[in-house]
């Protein structure tokens, strides 16, 4: 079968063949027929399979007879509606549109939210046939009047199930109020719910359900694998994957917008280009990222669901979901990036403990088992490196360290120790022993002010480890001794505790006259 027997307008044949297809898709085939048969669709089928076309094409050769080259706003009027639960979706389907309707005096306009509002106005009020937009968006150009609904024909809701996930339910059905009621109804996803269906029911007139393959399943040309591995080494784990396959491109999908910017500056840290797509991300933000990916500037996209969605790039090669999604719909729709127009792709999966069950539901999904591979031995993975020896020289490593700990603690305790019997000697050594024992990772010992360390009575009779003896007069032979001993390098506070009492002891009148004297006895050995 070729597009020319799908009686497509010359023009659309055209721009097909420029773009290099020859041969519509099992889904382009049932669908384009349909649709221009204006029947209401249901089409389900893999990402990556052209399903996309299998919408813009019909829908573009069914306003052909109604496009106007006139200026007129009033000519060109909103005849066709898509809508997409994300911007970088809504961006895909409005350039597939522009693409394969460049010969057709029609013109289309591309609407969503992140960006400034006032060019989207502008383009709209000019006239167009046919709107790509968000629901958010959409209806804010509603409220500002700067768009009409009343003549729309053409309904298409992609990806649908992802817009009721999203909790767009509300605003589609706003939306579908201001709709005529006589209009053609489209659904396509790669995925369809038993909660989809039952909408569908709702506004659909006899939907026709068409299926490529079997619902919910990705592509034949992905290959799936997964490694079991602790939340706390998947980045190590990964980092050795890209690094030892020489993966040259390659999507991650993390949970959490703040789990993707975390993981992208790891990634750089270890020397990988990667960049990070999230919905807090300015537009033009994440328009450059995906564009900086696609040509190749950066090897590595770390992304969140906005980007399980509408991301089409040619050959993408590996798909890595660094978390598994919370949803088993969401796992087919992260591995569809992979494995597009016949190329083949690869999916691997990295799975904690806590994640097993998320890995089972999508077993149950996919209706096969994921195969498991080994985890390699890599660097920073300790619980695979400990298995080989290296836990053993790590327990060997750590005795030898505290003997050798205690050894240098031995040595300091035996200078200590040696010290206690002369106060001099202490003096003398000053802050060497207390050095050495910081060294061997211990504490300085603090001095001990127990009666074995005591100072011995002075001559004149006055005991420094009593607080202060009135009854007792130092001599003048005892006031030249302190007077000398004063000379001595100084000691730290702790270390000085007859310092400290003869402070106490020169706060009376007997201690003034005693300090009168030792100044004299000073000044005289000078």
């Amino acid at each position: 079968m070729t597009f020319a027997s799908l009686n497509l307008v010359p023009e659309l044949l055209r721009a097909v063949e420029e773009s290099g297809y020859t041969e519509p898709t099992p889904i382009q085939a049932q669908a384009i027929p349909a649709i221009l048969a204006k029947l209401d669709i249901m089409g389900c089928a893999q990402t990556g399979t052209g399903k996309t076309a299998s919408f813009t094409l019909p829908m573009l050769n069914l306003l052909a007879p109604l496009a106007s080259a006139s200026t007129s706003p009033a000519r060109h009027p909103v005849r066709a509606l898509v809508l997409t639960p994300t911007r970088e979706l809504a961006a895909q389907v409005e350039e597939s549109v522009r693409t394969y309707g460049k010969y057709l005096p029609l013109r289309a306009a591309v609407v969503y939210g992140g960006i400034d509002i006032k060019p989207q106005i502008k383009a709209l009020q000019a006239g167009v046939e046919i709107v790509v937009a968000t629901p958010g968006r959409l209806l804010d150009h509603v409220e500002g009047k700067s768009i009409n609904l009343s003549q729309v024909q053409i309904l298409i809701l992609d990806e649908a199930d992802r817009m009721l996930d999203m909790g767009f339910m509300p605003a589609i059905n706003r939306i579908l109020g201001l709709l005529p009621a006589n209009r053609q109804n489209l659904l396509f996803s790669a995925t369809f719910s038993e909660e989809i269906k039952r909408l569908a029911n709702q506004f659909m007139r006899n939907p026709t359900m068409i299926e490529v393959a079997r619902r919910n399943t990705p592509s034949e040309l992905v290959t799936h694998s997964a490694y079991e591995v602790p939340a706390a080494s998947k980045h190590a784990l990964l980092a050795h994957l890209i690094k030892s396959r020489d993966m040259q491109q390659v999507l991650i999908f993390t949970r959490r917008k703040i789990d993707a910017d975390q993981l992208a500056r790891k990634l750089a840290r270890d020397g990988l280009l990667a960049t990070a797509i999230h919905s807090d991300r300015s537009q033009l933000e994440r328009t450059q990222a995906l564009d900086e990916f696609k040509q190749g500037k950066v090897k590595i996209l770390v992304a969140t669901e906005v980007a399980a969605r509408g991301l089409d790039i040619d050959q993408l090669p590996f798909v890595i979901n660094y978390e598994l999604p919370n949803t088993p719909e969401d796992y087919v729709h992260r591995i569809g990036r992979t494995g597009r127009a016949g190329s083949p792709g690869e999916a691997i999966s990295l799975v904690s403990p806590d994640e097993m069950d998320y890995l089972a539901g999508i077993e149950k999904l996919l209706k096969r088992q994921i195969p498991r591979l080994p985890v390699p031995e890599f660097a920073g993975d300790r619980k695979h490196s400990s298995s080989h020896g290296a836990s053993q020289a790590s327990s060997s490593a750590i005795p030898r360290d505290r003997s050798d700990r205690g050894e240098k603690a031995e040595r300091g305790d035996q200078n200590t120790k040696a010290g206690k019997g002369d106060r001099n000697d202490r003096t003398d050594r000053g802050s060497n022993s207390h050095r050495h024992d910081k060294d061997a990772g211990h504490k300085r010992p603090r001095p001990q002010y127990g009666a074995s360390a005591a100072p011995a009575p002075m001559s004149g009779g006055f005991d420094f480890s009593k607080p202060y003896e009135s009854s007792a007069q130092p001599d003048a032979n005892s006031l030249a001794s302190l007077a000398a001993k004063s000379t001595a390098p100084q000691r730290s506070k702790q270390q000085r505790p007859t310092a400290a009492l003869f402070r106490r002891a020169v706060g009376s009148k007997a201690g003034e006259d005693q300090r009168a004297q030792q100044i004299e006895a000073e000044t005289s050995e000078k």
